[in-house]
């Protein structure tokens, strides 16, 4: 039986990579990079993950059986960074959690809020057994505390297996006398695939996949744009299929309306790619009962967020106020959000997709 607790101190970590672990078909490797950033490369038969255990335990990139699933973005590695637009090219980051979204003109904090490019205070390895076959969880933990604010303890994880799905958790707890507010999304950032086909549980009608209209403030339309969004608006089912001739600067955002359950009391959604493979999120959508969706490519950053999870949607925190979105969490109270997100091959993006089909009724 493995069960086995490794400690990640910063000094762990040098510039050259370095095998920390290994586990029949799992090993772990660690290094900090030219810019300080401290960086583990978790490995199976099939590909890798890499997360940054210091820097809001982002998911940086992941490749499995050839094929890149993060966005592509003029940051080539990660950087320290003040906020998420220093540093923008994660495959995942963790977005809020006090405040979240792109701030309007009433809102004072970053892009996304504080998480996503925390200083974490500690992180820690360990390898168990599930199903009799090696697990590796990382955990990076980290105490918010901000005067007459918000005081808060969170605990990122990342849990990586054999297999080319893996999962994120991230836990809130408040260490204040008061409620907090509280808002959270999980940011997967996949690839843009040209002729990628969208596979979701609720239709592509404007009741269900309804095209954001209000501009954030670092959008400035021009009529083609907004001749764009007209269209779109009255038929979503046009970005069914991402058309690599359609324009996508500037961005495009969705949101997805009451994503139902699985028994299991998870939704699922996935971007397909031509050659048949695919990518695949899943979620429970009662902790998360918002879903987004957000496009963009230019000529440097590319990206098909096709699912964002959340607990309200992104456009800032005076926005989300005023439509009661802002969550309330109790002093002592915890939250816990977890999404599962990887990679399919063709077998089994066909039969995810059929499973999709029929969650979708």
């Amino acid at each position: 039986m493995l069960d086995a607790v490794f400690a990640l101190p910063r000094g762990l970590f040098g510039g050259e990579e370095s095998v920390i672990v290994g586990a029949g078909p799992l090993s772990v490797r660690a290094w900090r990079n030219a810019h300080g950033v401290e960086m583990l490369r978790f490995q199976n038969a099939r590909g890798e993950v890499t997360v940054l255990p210091y820097l809001g335990q982002m998911i940086w990139r992941a490749r499995f059986d050839g094929v890149d699933l993060a966005m592509q973005s003029p940051f080539a590695e990660p950087r320290p960074a003040p906020d998420i637009l220093g540093t923008y090219g994660a495959l995942l980051y963790h977005s809020g959690v006090f405040r979240n979204g792109v701030p309007g003109p009433e809102d004072s904090h970053p892009l996304h809020g504080e998480f996503p490019t925390l200083a974490m205070d500690q992180a820690t390895l360990s390898l168990t057994e599930a199903g009799g076959r090696p697990l590796l969880c990382l955990e990076s933990a980290v105490s918010y505390l901000r005067a007459f604010g918000p005081h808060y303890q969170a605990r990122a994880r990342f849990f990586f297996s054999e297999e080319t799905i893996f999962e994120t958790a991230l836990t809130v707890e408040n260490r204040g006398t008061r409620a907090m507010d509280l808002m959270y999304m999980c940011h997967a950032n996949f690839a843009f695939v040209p002729a990628g086909e969208i596979v979701q549980p609720v239709p592509f009608t404007p009741s269900r996949t309804v095209l954001r209209r209000s501009l954030p403030g670092h959008v400035s339309p021009d009529p083609a744009y907004l001749a764009r969004l007209d269209a779109l608006a009255a038929a979503p089912e046009r970005l069914a299929v991402l058309d690599p001739g359609f324009a996508y600067d500037p961005e495009l955002v969705f949101y997805l309306r009451a994503m139902p359950a699985d028994d299991a009391g998870q939704t699922h959604a996935m971007l397909r790619r031509p050659e048949g493979d695919g990518f695949l999120l899943s979620y429970d959508p009662v902790a998360l009962p918002f879903a987004a969706r957000w496009l963009f490519a230019d000529g440097e950053t590319k990206v098909a967020a096709f699912l964002l999870p959340a607990t309200c949607e992104p456009e800032g925190y005076s926005a989300e106020r005023r439509k009661g979105h802002v969550r309330a969490l109790a002093a002592g109270a915890r939250a816990e959000f977890r999404v599962r997100l990887g990679y399919l091959d063709a077998a089994r993006a066909e039969a995810t997709a059929r499973m999709i089909a029929r969650l979708g009724g």
